[in-house]
């Protein structure tokens, strides 16, 4: 009978960001991340396939460029940090192409689709061996809970419904 060894990977947050982009007023895209946070995968594979992803961010680790709109994501107007610190993911399947799993934010939980490449594995030149993986796809922020809007003079809503996730995760093995 054949032993299936478990692998554990932790994140290489010098290597990884987790990235989002919203639209603005309709007419622009505001970028950020999220510099505060953990993810670990757990496989049998050499390809990662089942494998299982788990992440966490801290909220109040929010970047925009820009302290202001950084506050106001982080009030009660958004993620109200001080009652939800933190936003988690946890797979339920990888088929090597797409990852299922349930995002949760604020106090929703949701099952949420990712397109994800695995971009294989290598060693660096510390001996270390690590994977990587780039990861997009789009949830809708009000099913989240982050509702807040205001309409412009010309009758254009500020901050647009659906947030694409731009993710790249790099790996060490353990």
């Amino acid at each position: 009978m054949e032993t299936i060894t478990k692998t554990t990977w932790n994140v290489d947050t010098a290597h990884s960001e987790i990235g989002f982009k919203v639209k603005h007023m309709m007419i622009s895209t505001v970028s950020g991340h999220f510099e505060d946070f953990i993810a670990s995968v757990e496989t049998d594979t050499e390809d990662f396939n089942d494998a299982r992803f788990n992440f966490s961010a801290k909220v109040n680790s929010i970047n925009t460029k820009n302290k202001d709109r950084d506050n106001h994501l982080k009030s009660e107007d958004f993620f109200n940090v001080a009652s939800f610190p933190e936003m988690t993911f946890k797979s339920k399947s990888f088929d090597g192409s797409k990852v299922i799993g349930d995002l949760t934010i604020k106090d929703v939980t949701k099952e949420i689709s990712l397109d994800m490449d695995f971009n294989g594995i290598a060693v660096d030149p510390y001996g270390q061996t690590k994977a990587g993986f780039e990861i997009s796809g789009s949830i809708s922020r009000k099913e989240f809970g982050l509702t807040w809007n205001a309409v412009t003079e010309a009758g254009s809503v500020v901050v647009g419904d659906t947030i694409k996730l731009a993710i790249e995760l790099q790996f060490i093995k353990e």
